[in-house]
């Protein structure tokens, strides 16, 4: 996965490779440190968390990825946090929302 096209990216998370997607997407590349060392991981962590309603999308409020846990699941909890401890990615916590920002490596 690590020779994975932006556009490729969009659609392994759900999303639509349109020009609007694939701008916000170099704008998120821009802001988040050490996007490309991340990138090949985030598809794992996105598939490895979907079953128990989380995802990884791209924030429509600020530019970064965001991980979504929408049920509130202990076991997407400590899954995003064991994958951010594993490859040094510092996250933020949206406050009042099961919603992290992934802000680039640590």
């Amino acid at each position: 996965m690590k020779n994975i096209t932006d556009a490729g990216l969009l659609v392994q998370l759900g999303l639509n490779d349109a020009e609007a997607m694939l701008s916000q997407l170099e704008r998120i590349k821009s802001s988040t440190k050490g996007f490309d060392e991340i990138k090949p991981h985030i598809l794992a962590l996105h598939d490895n968390i979907k079953n128990e309603g989380g995802f990884v999308a791209l924030s429509s409020s600020k530019d970064y990825l965001k991980v979504k846990n929408e049920q509130n699941s202990k076991a997407v909890d400590d899954y995003i946090h064991k994958w951010a401890d594993k490859y040094k990615v510092k996250l933020q916590k949206v406050e009042g929302k099961e919603t992290y920002y992934i802000l680039g490596k640590r």
